[in-house]
C-alpha cells in the first residue's frame, strides 16, 4: 500500500484488541510498519486476526514496555489516564497519536473515503457495501469494527482510490474528545439512523446530534450524503446545515423498497424498479442497511443492478446473527445487539423468520450505557419478540430483576455464567432458537452452551 510521506516506523498500539484499533494494527502491518500492540483480557476474533497477521500482543498495559522504545505509540480511547503504561509515556515526553488520527494521516490521503455512521447497523452496512464494491471489481480498502464473512478480516489495504470505513460517533481518545468521524473527511457518508446511545460520554441526545453535524460540517460540496429519511433526527441535523449532495432511503422521493413474505424486496430509486434482493438476512433495519449500501455503491460508480446482485451472495457478518451450531436440534445464534433497538429489531427480524418457533434471548448488559442503567426502562419491552429471556447480571449497577419484571415468568437472571447457562439448557427443546446477544465475549458462553447441549443430547 502506497502512503504519502511513508517510512517505515515501529508502531506499538495501546487497545490493539478492540475492533477498530485491531484493524489499524493490520493497516499499518500491510504499509510495511513494524506493529506491536497491548491490551488486557483479550478475546476472538481479534486476537485471533492478530496473531495470524503475527503482531505481537502484550496481554496487559504494564509500564515496562516503554522498553520496545517504539517510533510512535498509537493510543485507543479505550486507554485513560492513570493507566501504567500511558502514564509512563506522557512522564517521558514520548510520540503519541490517537488511532483515528493516525489513520487520517498514513493511510486515508488521497481515498474517496466511503464513510458508515450510525447508532445502529454501521458494521453491516459497511461490510455490505466492501462486498458490493469487491463484487464489482473495484478491490476496496476497508476498516470495519467486525469481521465480514466476505472477507475473513476486518480491514485490507488495497491500491484501490475507494476506501470503505465504519465511521463512529464515540469519542476519539483521552486527550481528544471529539467524534472519531470527523478525522475521516469522506467523499460518500452514510448516516443509517441517530438515537441516544454511549451514555459514559455523552449526557444527552442533543450532544450526539451536535457530533453528526461536525461530521457533516467536515464533508465537501461534491460529497454524497446517503441519509435514513425516516428519521427525524438526522432531519434536525442536517437542518442545522448541509453543504453537500443528499440522497434519502426509506423515503418515496429517494431510495425506496417493497417487501415481500419471504423476507426479500424490491429496490426502487425515486419510484423506478431497480432489481430484488433476495437473501437469508433478517430483520426490517437489514433491508435499510441494504438500501444505503447500494446508494453509497452507485455514488462510486457501481449500477444498482449490480449491488443487487453483490446483495444477493453477501454472507453476513461475524457476530451479526452468526450461526454458532444446532445441537439436539436446538439453533444458537451469537449477535452483536445491546442497545435496545438493536435487540428489538434483532428478535422481530428472528420471529418473521421462524415464525412460531420458540425464540430464546441471551442478554449480557456489557455496554458503558447498560451498565450505567440509563436504558434499563427499555430493555423489557425491546425483548417482547422472545418467549424466554436469560439475563446475565454480573457487574450491573442497578436491579436487572426488577427492571425487567414486565416480562413475567419469561425471564431468568443470574450474576453466575455457569448458572446461566445450566438455566438455558434446561430450558431449551429441540426447535427452539437461541440468540446470544453481548457487544462483548460474554465469558465464552457460546462454546459453553453448546457443550452443554451436546452432553445433554448425548445422555
Amino acid at each position: 500500500m502506497t502512503t504519502y510521506n511513508f517510512r517505515p516506523m515501529h508502531v506499538h498500539v495501546l487497545g490493539i484488541c478492540g475492533t477498530f484499533m485491531g484493524g489499524l494494527a493490520a493497516l499499518a502491518r500491510a504499509a510495511g510498519h513494524r506493529v506491536t500492540g497491548c491490551d488486557a483480557g483479550v478475546y476472538p476474533p481479534m486476537s485471533t486476526q492478530l496473531a495470524a497477521l503475527g503482531i505481537e500482543v502484550v496481554d496487559d498495559f504494564g509500564a515496562d514496555q516503554i522498553g520496545l522504545a517504539p517510533d510512535l505509540w498509537v493510543i485507543g480511547n479505550v486507554v485513560t489516564r492513570g493507566n501504567p503504561l500511558m502514564e509512563e509515556i506522557l512522564d517521558r515526553g514520548e510520540r503519541f497519536i490517537s488511532g483515528p488520527q493516525w489513520l487520517a494521516e498514513h493511510v486515508l490521503p488521497g481515498k474517496h473515503v466511503l464513510a458508515v455512521a450510525g447508532t445502529h447497523g454501521k458494521t453491516t452496512t459497511a461490510s455490505m457495501l466492501a462486498a458490493i464494491l469487491e463484487r464489482a471489481g473495484c478491490n476496496p480498502g476497508f476498516l470495519i469494527g467486525g469481521v465480514p464473512d466476505d472477507f475473513g478480516v476486518s480491514a485490507r489495504a488495497s491500491a484501490s482510490p475507494l476506501f470503505v470505513l465504519e465511521a463512529d460517533e464515540y469519542d476519539t481518545a483521552f486527550f481528544d474528545k471529539r467524534s472519531k468521524f470527523v478525522h475521516y473527511r469522506a467523499r460518500t457518508a452514510i448516516l443509517n439512523n441517530l438515537e441516544f446511545d454511549h451514555g459514559d460520554i455523552f449526557p444527552d441526545l442533543a450532544a450526539i446530534e451536535t457530533q453528526f453535524h461536525h461530521f457533516v460540517r467536515t464533508l465537501p460540496r461534491s460529497a454524497l450524503v446517503v441519509v435514513n429519511g425516516a428519521d427525524e433526527r438526522l432531519e434536525r441535523v442536517l437542518a442545522r446545515g448541509c453543504w453537500s449532495r443528499r440522497e434519502r432511503f426509506d423515503a418515496p422521493d429517494g431510495w425506496s423498497s417493497t417487501l415481500h413474505d419471504d423476507g426479500s424486496f424490491d429496490v426502487l430509486w425515486q419510484g423506478a424498479p431497480q432489481g430484488r434482493v433476495a437473501w437469508p438476512l433478517t430483520g426490517d433495519h437489514n433491508r435499510a442497511n441494504g438500501l444505503a449500501a447500494i446508494a453509497a455503491a452507485r455514488d462510486a460508480g457501481v449500477a444498482p443492478a449490480a449491488a443487487i446482485d453483490a446483495l444477493n451472495v453477501f454472507r453476513g457478518v461475524k457476530r451479526r446473527m452468526e450461526l454458532r451450531g444446532v445441537v439436539g436440534g436446538v439453533v444458537v445464534y451469537d449477535d452483536f445487539a445491546h442497545h435496545p433497538t438493536a435487540i428489538r429489531t434483532t428478535l422481530e427480524g428472528l420471529r418473521r423468520k421462524v415464525g412460531g418457533a420458540r425464540i430464546l434471548a441471551v442478554l449480557e448488559p456489557r455496554s458503558n450505557t447498560m451498565k450505567l442503567g440509563l436504558m434499563k426502562d427499555e430493555l423489557a419491552p425491546s425483548l417482547a419478540a422472545a418467549d424466554g429471556v436469560f439475563c446475565y447480571t454480573a457487574g450491573l449497577g442497578w436491579d436487572a430483576q426488577a427492571a425487567l419484571a414486565p416480562l413475567g415468568a419469561r425471564l431468568r437472571a443470574a450474576g453466575d455464567l455457569d448458572a446461566l447457562v445450566a438455566a438455558i439448557v434446561r430450558e431449551a427443546h429441540p426447535g427452539d432458537h437461541v440468540v446470544v446477544m453481548s457487544n462483548g465475549g460474554f465469558g465464552g458462553i457460546h462454546a459453553k452452551l453448546l457443550a452443554e447441549l451436546g452432553r445433554r443430547a448425548a445422555a
